[in-house]
């Protein structure tokens, strides 16, 4: 009997290609540009995690849920992503989304069929507090993440699929057998096992199918 996969996919860079949560949440508050400069900052290793978090936080100081729901429904995702995850429900198998982007954003995929959806941890919209720094994820925290959620199904490293895009992945592609560059900078294009450009998850998920 074949056991079930877990498939694990980042989401800024990866099933938002060219783009990130962060900025098309800011584009709607008309604060494109900075969180452009803030994304450069961090992966540029100027800044980590937890200054992005708390720099984004309080450029949000005017975010409504509104916002939020307008910034996910308009932003560019990658095609084929829900018919992607039923597939990969339909065969037995599961997929997660883990990204360092605000949790409120993220947790929003379980609706289009990720079995779990782990982002940062940020105050609930409208700010009425600030983002606790340990609640803010880490490339390190997505393999301690993945490993929970092997736990939670049943499944082990080796039987995960990884797919990201730049360095926040890097540890991720390093502990999982079979990874996927989607859209990739330098950081994972020479690690992973397959390579995909273009802007359909499904032809993504193709290359990892076969090798089943």
């Amino acid at each position: 009997m074949t056991r079930p996969r877990l498939h694990l996919f980042d989401m800024d860079g990866t099933l938002l290609p060219g783009t990130t949560a962060p900025v098309q949440i800011s584009r709607q508050l008309g604060l494109e540009a900075e969180t452009v400069a803030l994304d450069a900052e961090i992966g540029a290793q100027r800044i980590g995690p937890p200054e992005y978090a708390h720099r984004i936080h309080a450029l949000w100081a005017r975010l409504t849920a509104d916002h939020v729901t307008a910034a996910f429904e308009g932003a560019p995702w990658l095609g084929g992503i829900r018919e992607t995850w039923a597939e990969i429900r339909d065969r037995g198998d599961y997929c997660a989304v883990v990204s360092l982007s605000p949790s409120f954003f993220v947790e929003r995929l379980t609706a289009w069929g990720a079995h779990a959806a782990y982002g940062s941890r940020f105050p609930a919209v409208p700010f009425a507090e600030p983002v606790d720094p340990a609640g803010v994820l880490s490339a390190a925290a997505k393999v301690k993440i993945a490993d929970r959620l092997c736990e939670e199904f049943g499944v082990a490293r080796e039987d995960c699929v990884a797919y990201g895009d730049s360095l926040s992945d890097v540890e991720l592609f390093g502990v999982v057998p079979i990874s996927v560059a989607v859209n990739a900078d330098r950081h994972v294009a020479g690690l992973a096992t397959h390579s995909y450009v273009g802007r359909d998850l499904r032809e993504a998920y193709e290359l990892v199918r076969r090798d089943r």
